[in-house]
């Protein structure tokens, strides 16, 4: 038995995908930045597939800059804003992905720019008249709050939160790795300035993404180089992954009503199961609750004596899931997400469940027969 429900971490690469790729590791070797036939090739397969990514954004292929994934990309709005854009203060939240708290307080380390965290409701969700009150006064500021929270599934409103930045003059970035291909979105009509992008939460492949940086927005490198992605990001392109990128967007958005269907069905059962199964559980930042990231459900189980080997016991019986973010190569420090939010407690295991398009239902069931195991 083994058993997968560790997707927001990363998602098995999609087989069309693989399919996609494998000619362009054959065939198309040429560096995109040589001017003989064989390297134009190439520089047309990178920018049809950059052209297919901005259609389904909505938005002009020259704001797609290929990165190597969402951190990449985080860090190169947050540094760009700051270095290229002049902005001397990040508002930002305790909660959010590591890629921008550490890049934020860097930039203080290096910068001197003013670090400010909004404050949340116990349900995890930004204050944003606590927001509104940062905004009102200070130097110039990038607004960094991520679309929905990676290990607990708080959903935030982008629409509310960008007017919000407009008014004040602030730019926004939001890290949108959990959302991307999941949800839609449209960029011609969403008041925001940066999003990332990280193609293996979709299916695709690892070591691609990119960063979305609005029009008439000018930045610098921040990797130097030959001047690739307009200067913005230096180095050859990773042909065959822009592709593998494109390939995992379009699979996505072909059937995503049919996708999101499937998995919140899955997690229901899944919700359901646990009640039946424990009169005292708890689902951080009502991750249960339909309003929330679908694909992420974070269970906080009943004091037990195995809590502290929870998530190794379920390993042990095939069931593979994670105890917060995965993005920190392998460290089990507590989770700086249910701290920030105050959900953690001691004597509950806290573990984060996250389905993809190729969890069935028997999943689910095996997945309870072993936390029903684990628990006994």
């Amino acid at each position: 038995m083994s058993v997968y429900l560790d997707n927001a971490a990363t998602t098995a690469v999609a087989p069309e995908v693989l399919e996609s790729m494998i000619p362009v590791l054959r065939d198309s070797y040429g560096n995109p930045s040589s001017s003989h036939a064989i390297g134009r090739k190439s520089r047309v397969i990178i920018e049809q597939n950059r052209r297919a990514i901005a259609r389904h954004l909505h938005c002009h292929a020259k704001t797609i800059y290929f990165t190597s994934g969402g951190t990449e990309a985080d860090n190169l709005a947050l540094r760009s804003a700051v270095r290229d854009l002049k902005c001397k203060r990040i508002i930002t939240s305790a909660a959010e992905h590591s890629a921008v708290i550490k890049t934020a307080e860097s930039l203080v380390r290096s910068d001197g720019i003013v670090l400010d965290l909004v404050n949340h409701f116990p349900d995890g969700t930004v204050d944003l008249e606590h927001l509104t009150t940062l905004l009102s006064d200070g130097p110039k500021t990038l607004v960094s709050l991520m679309h929905a929270n990676n290990e607990v599934g708080v959903v935030q409103d982008l629409e509310r939160i960008g007017t919000l930045c407009k008014a004040h003059g602030a730019l926004f970035h939001s890290d949108t790795v959990q959302t991307m291909c999941h949800y839609p979105m449209d960029l011609s009509k969403l008041p925001i300035d940066f999003i990332a992008c990280s193609a293996h939460k979709f299916h695709g492949p690892k070591g691609i993404g990119f960063l979305y940086i609005a029009e008439g927005l000018k930045v610098g490198g921040q990797i130097e180089g030959g001047g690739q992605e307009r200067s913005v990001r230096g180095g050859t392109e990773n042909i065959h992954s822009i592709v593998g990128l494109a390939k995992a967007m379009e699979l996505a958005y072909h059937d995503l009503n049919e996708h999101e269907l499937h998995i919140r069905s899955l997690k229901a059962q899944l919700v359901s199961g646990l009640k039946s199964l424990f009169s005292d559980i708890r689902f951080n930042g009502d991750s249960d609750d339909p309003s929330r990231l679908y694909t992420v459900l974070n269970v906080s189980f009943p004091p037990h004596p195995k809590n502290g080997m929870a998530l190794f016991l379920l390993d042990l019986e095939g069931i593979a899931c994670s105890g917060g973010s995965a993005c920190s190569s392998g460290a089990t420090l507590g989770s700086h997400v249910l701290r920030a939010l105050d959900f953690h407690d001691s004597e509950r295991a806290s573990l984060r469940f996250s389905f993809g398009r190729y969890n069935t239902e028997s999943d689910i069931k095996e997945a309870l027969t072993a936390i029903e195991k684990v628990f006994s």
